[in-house]
C-alpha cells in the first residue's frame, strides 16, 4: 500500500495548523498530542468513535476550550478565543434563536460583529438563505422549519459571515437518513461552487467518506492519532460500490485495529482499495 498524503506542493502553507495538542475536561485527559494541517478549500473530517475527543478538537479551533499542552493556530496566529474567522454549526436544533426569524437569525451575527451596515446584512443574509435553497422562508420561525431547514439557516448564517474555517460538529447527525443524504449532497454543491475551507467532525465512517476530501483517525478514548488518509475519490454517487465499501472496512480496521474482513467484491475490490486509498498510519511509515 502507498503510504502517502496528497497535499499541496513545498512552499504552501497550511491555513489551519492543529500541533500536539492535549485538551483535558478535569482530571480527565480527551486527545493526547493531536496533530494536523488542513489547507485552504480542504474538506477535513476528524472521524473516530464517541469519546475519542474529536467535538473537543473543533471546540479547541473554535476558541471555545485551551488546550493543555500543544497549539492551533490560524494563518499563523495562535487561536486564543473565539472569533468570525471560525463559525460554527452544531448538531442541535435549538442553535437558532426562536425569537428570531431566518432572516434575523441569518443577520445577527453580522450585525453583533458590525461587519457591515443594517441594510448590507439584509442583502447578505438574503443572498445565503436564497444559496441553501430557503428563498421564501425568510420570515419563518425556527419553530416552524423541519430539521433539515433548521441546519440550512444555521450553514447561511455561518457562511454569510465569509469565515476562513467552517466548523461543522456532527450537523447531520440528529436528521432521519433522508434528509441527512440530502443535506451532504446539498452541502457538497455548496463547496464546488465556493470552495470554502471546512473541518467537519462525524463518527459515521460513510458520511466521512461521503464529505471529506482528507480525512484523520482518531482513536478511542483519550484521542490519538491513528491514520490520515485521503478520500476526494467518493462521493454519494459512489457510495455502495465495491470501492467505497473496500474502503469503509479499511477504515474500520485501522479504527479499532481489528482485521479488515473480506468484501463480497472479493480480490479484485482490495486491488482497488489498494491503489485508490493513500494512507499515511502514524508509527507505521516515515514522513
Amino acid at each position: 500500500m502507498t503510504l502517502q498524503i496528497v497535499r499541496p506542493g513545498n512552499g504552501v502553507a497550511p491555513l489551519l495548523r492543529a500541533e500536539n495538542v492535549s485538551l483535558e475536561y478535569g482530571s480527565t485527559r480527551a486527545t493526547h498530542d493531536v496533530s494536523f494541517d488542513v489547507y485552504r478549500g480542504d474538506r477535513f473530517v476528524l472521524l473516530g468513535p464517541s469519546g475519542c475527543g474529536k467535538s473537543s478538537l473543533l471546540k479547541a479551533v473554535a476558541g471555545f476550550v485551551q488546550p493543555q499542552a500543544g497549539s492551533i493556530r490560524i494563518n499563523g496566529e495562535s487561536v486564543r478565543g473565539p472569533g468570525p474567522d471560525r463559525m460554527v454549526v452544531f448538531q442541535e436544533f435549538d442553535q437558532l434563536p426562536p425569537w428570531k426569524s431566518v432572516l434575523e437569525n441569518v443577520m445577527f451575527p453580522l450585525l453583533m460583529t458590525k461587519q457591515v451596515s443594517r441594510h448590507a446584512a439584509v442583502e447578505r443574509a438574503m443572498h445565503w438563505i436564497v444559496k441553501v435553497g430557503l428563498g421564501g422562508f425568510e420570515h419563518a420561525h425556527p419553530h416552524t422549519l423541519s430539521g433539515g431547514m433548521k441546519q440550512r439557516v444555521a450553514i447561511a448564517r455561518a457562511l454569510a459571515m465569509q469565515p476562513q474555517v467552517l466548523l461543522m460538529d456532527e450537523p447531520f447527525a440528529a436528521l432521519d437518513a433522508l434528509t441527512r443524504r440530502k443535506m451532504q449532497e446539498e452541502l457538497g454543491r455548496l463547496w464546488e461552487e465556493l470552495r470554502f475551507t471546512l473541518l467537519f467532525v462525524t463518527h459515521s465512517i460513510e458520511e466521512a467518506l461521503v464529505v471529506g476530501n482528507r480525512i484523520l483517525l482518531l482513536s478511542p478514548h483519550p484521542g490519538q492519532v491513528r491514520a490520515e488518509l485521503n478520500s476526494h475519490q467518493f462521493d454519494l454517487v459512489s457510495a455502495g460500490s465495491a470501492e467505497f465499501q473496500a474502503a469503509t472496512q479499511r477504515i474500520h480496521g485501522l479504527l479499532f485495529g481489528e482485521p479488515v474482513a473480506p468484501t463480497q467484491a472479493g480480490a479484485h475490490a482490495e486491488r482497488v482499495e489498494r491503489r485508490i486509498m493513500d494512507t499515511r498510519v502514524r508509527g507505521n511509515d516515515t514522513p
